[in-house]
């Protein structure tokens, strides 16, 4: 099968997986605001910084760095240093979600206080840190089939773990009820457990065997193919990394920058719930197309880059940049025409339809981001993306820190739109320098001679 028709096989099934994913999260968001009220989901939301610092840290960067490893040796027909190549990266994010699961244990009552500004959110750290494992282990099979550009395997188990934390939440919460017991939000923490104890267990299944043979020669090769993981995921740990601190501090600044510009706490508060809650949701619901695109796109560069083919490189990223630069184009125009009335119909709110309306031109570079980012990944250069996702989110926290108290949201938004533009640009820039389009006049000779 063509490069071209594995990535838009593996784009369908991701992103018909992403789609279903997100229709059963929002319907179980309406359910926990319901079953447990607005504060303890505020609290149960509270705790998603720390957990996603922790797979930062342990797991994306390896799941990343492993799927191009894996891509990279399955094309150069070194099936048994992929499947090493998982072992070795099962290993390092197992005993690192381990540390860290004795950290949390040890800091969780520092980490709820000091960090997260509330005590009560200490019982809900202690549970979720359990996920972690799982969610190494899970990670890391999904990057291996990344490698090997299988999708069924992560769309299914994305499903798995979805339906398992939705129905065993569900479950838990009626047999709390029927036992004349008040639930409490820590079920939905537990659901995240299962769910990604369910994903895991079901993954197990389909790592690849080893023979005699080849575990002999993971032996001999485990050195050098740690060394290749390590070195590529470290400056994407790093970029991960960052992306979540400074995401956090942007959910820390936002609201204490919007009192600066005379906006009482309780209005900040709700125009940060506006923003989050509504219309970013709205503009990022497209990703899970481009997302897609991008998780199918970078094996499929560092397939074509280990044979040495520019042009199929440059194929690869003309086609699935533009597709996402044009579905971002219609998704922008969407936006602007619809914008106010999807704020007033879903949400009932006329400020949520004007931020939808601001952040509808970020469209077009965030989706196209998705690919050029992915595709840098797949080159090998990592050290690249962390650079241009750091002066992004500086960007952003910059006009945090000046714009926000002097124009208000409306400035975050514009901050917003540069650091996606300038994100685009380095980008472009970047793949011009590392992966340059092959030019005509080499074909050229060829033609004149025929």
């Amino acid at each position: 099968m063509s490069a071209k028709h594995k990535l838009l096989r593996g784009t369908i099934i991701l992103t018909a997986a992403g789609l279903l994913s997100r229709l059963m999260g929002f319907f179980f968001r309406i359910f926990l605001s319901h079953a447990f009220g607005e504060e303890n989901v505020g609290l149960y939301q509270l705790i998603f910084p720390v957990y996603s610092l922790c797979l930062a840290l342990g797991t994306s960067g390896i799941q990343t760095a492993l799927s191009r490893t894996v891509a990279r040796n399955i094309s150069l027909g070194r099936d048994s240093e992929a499947r090493n190549a998982l072992s070795i990266a099962l290993t390092l994010t197992g005993a690192f979600s381990v540390i860290e699961i004795f950290f949390i244990q040890s800091h969780a009552g520092m980490i709820a206080s000091r960090f997260l500004g509330d005590p009560r959110c200490e019982e809900l750290l202690l549970i979720i840190s359990y996920a972690l494992p799982c969610a190494a282990v899970h990670s890391c099979i999904c990057g291996y089939s990344y490698g090997i550009q299988q999708t069924r395997l992560p769309a299914l188990s994305q499903l798995i773990e979805q339906t398992a934390r939705i129905f065993s939440v569900l479950l838990l919460f009626y047999i709390f009820r029927q036992n004349g017991s008040t639930p409490s939000v820590s079920l939905a923490t537990s659901g995240i457990v299962i769910g990604e104890f369910a994903s895991a267990l079901f993954s197990i299944r389909f790592i690849p065997k080893r023979k005699r043979s080849v575990v002999r020669s993971h032996l001999r090769t485990v050195r050098k193919t740690g060394r290749e993981l390590i070195t590529l995921s470290l400056p994407l740990t790093a970029s991960r990394t960052c992306v979540t601190l400074l995401q956090s501090i942007e959910a820390a600044s936002i609201p204490a920058m919007l009192k600066l510009y005379s906006h009482s706490a309780s209005e900040a508060l709700i125009l940060y719930g506006v923003l989050t809650g509504m219309a970013l949701p709205c503009i990022l619901f497209p990703s899970a197309i481009t997302n897609s695109v991008g998780v199918m796109l970078m094996p499929a560069v560092a397939e074509k880059q280990a044979e040495g083919s520019r042009s199929g490189i440059s194929s690869l990223i003309r086609k699935a940049a533009g597709s996402c630069f044009i579905l971002g184009l219609a998704c922008c125009l969407f936006f602007l025409i619809f914008g106010s009335y999807i704020g007033k119909l879903l949400f009932h709110s006329e400020t949520a339809g004007k931020f939808i309306v601001t952040l509808a031109w970020i469209c077009p570079f965030l989706y196209t981001n998705s690919a050029l980012m992915s595709t840098i990944n797949g080159l090998g250069k990592t050290l690249w993306t962390f650079l241009i996702n750091v002066l992004g989110l500086t960007v952003r926290i910059i006009s945090v820190f000046l714009a926000i108290p002097v124009f208000g949201m409306q400035g975050y938004l514009w901050g917003l739109l540069i650091s996606q533009l300038a994100v685009t640009l380095l980008s472009c820039t970047v793949l011009k320098l590392t992966a340059p389009i092959p030019q005509e006049t080499e074909k050229s000779p060829q033609k004149t001679a025929g």
